[in-house]
């Protein structure tokens, strides 16, 4: 690593910090809160307009379509045929160099978005001024697909898990460039089993994907039925009871998980199915076309509202003006869901990532929202750090105050319904399976011990007792969210460690690391957890920390693994956390200057495709960079430069960083 030792100008640190806080708050709603915008995905766009061109060839009625993407296509046509204009036009416009595409426009090509796009634009339509330019994309794209294995290297990059290779190969299927019976049948009808048996059946398929299972299997079956006539007579009892459990789960603004590519295969398997009249299908017209972005294309989900609000607050903290904390917290105490899912059937008390219809509470967004009501406390009150927050007394001196303490302790509360028995915390549902994305992860777990951390104090005191109080108060066997919080560290986190002192996340990647993995965010989310808890001195913080001290990169910031490129992101995530952990050394203090000499040129607010939607599909969010810069600048700023910093945390007399909640330790 190089960068130097000199110190941070501090003068040139505040105006940065004073800059970057700035422009974070200008981000806000009218409503106070933030929305964000994730990127466009030519992933989503393939999979809207093969939607809609089976739900338009199957005879769907033609919706209303209000769009200023229709100025871009010619008026004659009918409205959906004109977005599928508007979307294909998008397509040729936005493929990679080698002729193929990613799932974002900074994506790497892959074979899994360049099938969809090119069973898409091989369908379309096309007017005619457009058809040459069509047969020559199709005629490059298809070249780039065969020579990195075609369908079968799609088949191979999500292996066992056939939650995204089935929906691709249907979708590629109805452009009939793959035979029926290369699609797997999906076990559609197990779907009318009571949702509680469904981790016992071990569906093929994770949780959140319900609704693919449904209309990808009965499609499958109406195109190629079981050879077993007592299957087959079982799959044709089912449709109708399954048709209704879909209806059940749809949201009530038609988008499965805010979701285009979900709700997308959903509607081509009913329309193809001959089910285009279908109430779902109609809903999810609605949806598709109600969120088609005025260049034609769709983003991977509609918003991240509820999450980049939680961890924007996280990264202002005392820089969050008094008056802009009532609307926040209002807002965020409102989007917890008080009634069990229809969806996965979790217990109320969660949060999602969004504030829409479709969104389905989950393990990262649920910490993040208690962490954030928490720092929303009566700021008149010293920082007494978060096991403080809720005593008797601040019920009186916060502005809805009991409302807040409650929702707290109903999150608690799901939290530890989540947990499994490894210890772990996973997504959505609690031992539902062995894929991927319903197993526990060391970023999920990490976060939900930040959360339990910040109340971890036993209630039995209080005047005012709660439902956590009552629930899980044990004077026999000690406090439960404590014994919780620790064994998602001492049975899980330590034992997920891996040799080089790193940890992966689940829900997020670096295109340029080896198998996509970013062990970079991984490890500085859970040393935050650590540091939280007082655990600094850990062996397997330490190790965690030299980690991420020998991945830093020559020009002191930091990718996503050794010898990635750096980003905005990863540099602010891992200065962040070491300058907590180690505010002597002089890395952090490079990955700040990096980040310096971004704000000041004005390219920090340039996001990456670091994030992970559902199958591993590449996003990335505006808002990313801005939070996490703002994060490392204040904590940089709260510790001094690199050589008063340790002075000037010993000065503040807590061993914090200004905007870091203090923690009990476990």
């Amino acid at each position: 690593m190089s960068g130097g030792t000199d110190p941070v100008d501090p003068d040139r640190l505040a105006a940065a910090t004073e800059s970057a806080v700035a422009h974070l708050l200008s981000e806000r709603t009218p409503a106070g809160h933030w929305v964000g915008e994730l990127s466009t995905s030519a992933l989503s766009t393939a999979v809207a307009a093969m939607a809609l061109h089976q739900y338009q060839a199957s005879g769907g009625r033609q919706p209303s379509v209000s769009s200023d993407a229709l100025e871009h296509t010619e008026g004659s046509r009918p409205p959906l045929a004109r977005l599928i204009d508007s979307a294909c036009i998008w397509l040729l416009a936005h493929r990679n160099a080698d002729g193929g595409w990613g799932d974002t426009v900074e994506s790497k090509t892959n074979v899994s978005t360049t099938a969809l796009c090119i069973a898409t634009v091989s369908v379309w339509d096309a007017p005619t001024e457009n058809r040459a330019k069509r047969d020559e994309v199709v005629a490059d794209a298809r070249r780039w697909f065969d020579a990195a294995g075609g369908f079968d290297a799609v088949v191979r990059r999500y292996g066992k898990d056939k939650t995204f290779s089935v929906p691709i190969l249907t979708h590629c299927a109805l452009a009939g460039l793959v035979p029926w019976s290369k699609v797997t049948a999906l076990p559609f009808e197990l779907a009318t089993l009571p949702p509680r048996f469904y981790a016992a059946v071990r569906l093929p398929v994770v949780s959140y994907a319900l609704p693919a299972l449904i209309a990808i299997g009965q499609l499958r079956h109406v195109k190629q039925p079981s050879r077993n006539p007592a299957l087959r007579g079982l799959r044709a009892l089912a449709v109708p009871r399954t048709l209704d459990r879909l209806q059940s789960i749809q949201p009530s603004n038609g988008g499965f998980l805010e979701a285009a590519p979900l709700t997308g295969f959903v509607l081509m398997s009913l329309s193809a199915a001959g089910r285009a009249d279908h109430p779902v299908a109609r809903k999810c017209v609605e949806f598709l076309t109600g969120n088609v972005r005025e260049d034609g294309s769709w983003p991977i989900d509609t918003n991240l509202a509820t999450w980049v609000t939680t961890l924007a607050v996280g990264a202002l903290g005392d820089d969050l003006p008094e008056a802009a904390r009532p609307p926040i917290r209002d807002w965020l105490l409102g989007q917890q869901y008080r009634e069990v899912h229809p969806y996965t059937r979790a217990a109320p008390g969660g949060w999602a990532w969004t504030d829409l219809p479709g969104g389905v509470p989950d393990a990262d967004d649920t910490p993040g929202a208690i962490l954030a009501l928490n720092e929303l406390r009566d700021e008149s009150r010293d920082r007494q750090g978060a096991q403080d927050a809720f005593k008797p007394a601040d019920a009186a001196t916060l502005p809805d105050g009991r409302a807040s303490r409650e929702a707290i302790d109903a999150g608690v509360l799901w939290l530890l319904g989540l947990q499994n028995r490894d210890g772990g915390v996973p997504t959505f549902c609690r031992g539902w399976g062995a894929l991927p994305f319903d197993r526990s992860a060391p970023d999920l777990t990490a976060h939900a011990v930040r959360a339990l951390s910040a109340i971890d104090q036993p209630f039995a005191g209080r005047a005012d007792r709660s439902p956590l109080d009552e629930r899980v108060a044990d004077e026999s066997d000690g406090w439960r969210p404590g014994r919780a919080m620790t064994r998602m560290v001492h049975a899980y986190l330590r034992t997920t460690q891996r040799p080089d002192g790193s940890w992966l996340p689940l829900w997020f990647g670096n295109q340029h690391a080896p198998d996509d993995e970013n062990p970079v965010y991984g490890t500085a989310r859970v040393l935050a957890a650590f540091a939280d808890c007082g655990l600094t001195d850990d062996p397997a913080c330490v190790a965690g920390r030299e980690f991420l001290l020998s991945v830093q990169n020559a020009d002191g910031g930091w990718g996503g693994a050794r010898d990635c490129p750096s980003s905005v992101e990863e540099t602010a995530l891992a200065s962040e956390i070491l300058l907590r952990l180690v505010p002597d050394r002089p890395e952090p203090w490079a990955g700040v200057r990096w980040l310096l000499e971004r704000v000041e040129d004005g390219r920090w607010t340039v996001p990456s495709p670091i994030g992970f939607y559902f199958a591993k599909l590449w996003y990335h969010e505006r808002l990313y960079p801005v939070i996490f810069t703002v994060q490392a600048l204040r904590t940089a700023r709260s510790a001094g430069t690199v050589r008063g910093g340790a002075a000037a945390l010993r000065e503040r007399g807590d061993g914090r960083h200004d905007g870091v909640s203090a923690s009990a330790a476990v």
